[in-house]
């Protein structure tokens, strides 16, 4: 089997803006990829770029993604780890749309096999309850959000913080006073503050009962984490400072956090964080999967991939539900309230609507 040609879209989803620390985005910067082959058999990938932390935009994405391509032409798409190392070879970092040529790879590979993706990784189905996260917003509208999620059905909240700390720690107080004790609330700073202010910040918190803190601080506080670690009375997890496999094994072997997130934009996919879970899982430390704002197709894979990682034992697979305007999904991971599940369909098992790929800007390499 050869790759004989690839698509590449420009895969904008509108939005509601959504906020963080570090910016808002106002609509899904999403690349769309699909690698065709000698054997009729084409994958499909997906990434969403979040310039503000990984540093790809839509714009670099596409650049990239026509270089790859060119490079994958008339090669074994079968032999993944190999494609990945050619693109490696070409180019350092860009992990966000390598993640893209990663999966499409994944579900050709899954295909072939007549699988569905996550047998074709070893694994099997359990239950997935996804988190709802709420961007930043006045601590009153935030609070109000969170009685609306409850309302609904939804048992895990995360709490997006790193403006002000102070406003923070209200924002916190009034959520959990809002929605009770039964409801989980999982916080992300998204390296929002100072090492001074996550200390102050997660001791403040202390009675509030939160299950862990997502990136507390810039990742060039990151020699500074084992000391935060110690002193917070709030689990720590990694998400912007773990990308690949030799961040992982340095904040485990430095005492630096309890958990790790695994995105695909981080790692540049399946194949890098399956070696991420395996030393995760190798010193117990428990991993969550998360994306930014993809859809249901990169949510499938995500999905596919928690379903053959025992690790992974936190989802944050929400992203499609943060306020896209539209589903350009056929297929794929379905909802029913804020459990998730995904088809036995052989590989990913989701794929674009072609009315939606009409409206798309285009390349053929």
């Amino acid at each position: 089997m050869k790759i004989t040609n690839i698509e590449i879209y420009r895969f904008s989803i509108p939005t509601e803006p959504f906020v963080i620390a570090t910016g808002t985005m106002y609509f899904a910067q999403n690349v769309l990829i699909k690698i065709y082959t000698s054997n009729n058999i084409y994958g499909i990938g997906e990434c969403s770029a979040f310039p503000m932390i990984v540093g790809e935009s839509q714009e670099t994405c596409i650049a990239m993604a026509k270089e790859f391509a060119r490079i994958l032409i008339g090669k074994d798409p079968l032999d993944i780890p190999e494609r990945m190392n050619d693109l490696l070879g070409f180019a350092a970092h860009n992990s966000t749309i390598k993640s893209a040529f990663d999966m499409a790879l994944f579900d050709i590979a899954a295909k072939h096999n007549k699988q569905p993706l996550y047998k074709y990784l070893g694994g099997e189905k359990r239950i997935v309850e996804t988190d709802m996260t709420i961007g930043i917003d006045t601590p009153e509208n935030m609070a109000t959000t969170a009685i609306e999620l409850k309302a609904r059905g939804c048992g895990i909240i995360k709490i997006k913080l790193g403006k002000d700390v102070h406003s923070d720690i209200e924002r916190v107080s009034l959520i959990r006073q809002a929605v009770g004790k039964e409801v989980i609330l999982r916080l992300d700073a998204n390296q929002g503050w100072s090492f001074d202010e996550a200390l102050y910040a997660l001791g403040a918190l202390e009675n509030f009962d939160i299950q862990f803190c997502e990136q507390p601080m810039r990742t060039w506080f990151d020699d500074k984490l084992p000391e935060l670690k110690a002193n917070s009375p709030v689990k720590i997890m990694a998400d912007e400072s773990c990308y690949n496999h030799h961040d992982a094994r340095k904040l485990i072997n430095s005492g630096s956090v309890d958990y790790l997130n695994i995105k695909f934009s981080k790692s540049g996919g399946i194949l890098e964080a399956q070696k991420i879970h395996e030393i995760a899982l190798q010193t117990g430390t428990k991993c969550m999967i998360g994306g930014m704002l993809e859809s249901r197709i990169a949510i499938s894979a995500n999905m596919h991939f928690a379903l053959a990682s025992p690790n992974v034992v936190f989802f944050d697979l929400d992203s499609c539900l943060l306020g896209h305007l539209v589903d350009p999904v056929i297929g794929g991971i379905t909802y029913n309230g804020y459990f998730v599940e995904v088809s036995d369909t052989p590989g990913l098992g989701a794929d674009a609507a072609p009315k939606f790929l009409k409206t798309c800007e285009k390349w053929i390499i």
